[in-house]
């Protein structure tokens, strides 16, 4: 069975960067399509960014310009990259397949706020 584990997140104001980090236990990077979600209280799951196998990248538009996707097949992490955050931004963000196929993290919170 296969553990993702988010880390990274924090407080922080808007403006500023928070670099997310999911560690999978198993060797998932390379095989499958990878992805950030958030989920804010009072909202469904949502898709933030995913990455496949031969490194092409999409983005929600929310997050465009702003967000990077990325991974460490050696590592067995995906990374996101959060710059200029947003209060609309403020959820727990979890990685898994996309679509996701492993049981969920625990996530990580990200709040931003002044």
């Amino acid at each position: 069975q296969v553990r993702l584990v988010e880390s990274g997140g924090g407080f922080v104001q808007p403006g500023g960067s928070l670099r997310l980090s999911c560690a999978a236990s198993g060797s998932i990077i390379s095989s499958n399509v990878m992805a950030w979600y958030r989920q804010a209280p009072g909202n469904q799951r949502e898709l933030v960014a995913r990455i496949n196998r031969s490194g092409a990248i999409n983005y929600a538009d929310s997050v465009k310009g702003r967000f990077t996707i990325s991974t460490d097949g050696a590592k067995n992490t995906v990374y996101l990259q959060m710059n200029r955050l947003k209060s609309e931004d403020t959820a727990v963000y979890y990685c898994n397949t996309a679509p996701p196929i492993f049981t969920w993290g625990l996530g990580t919170q990200v709040t931003v706020s002044s």
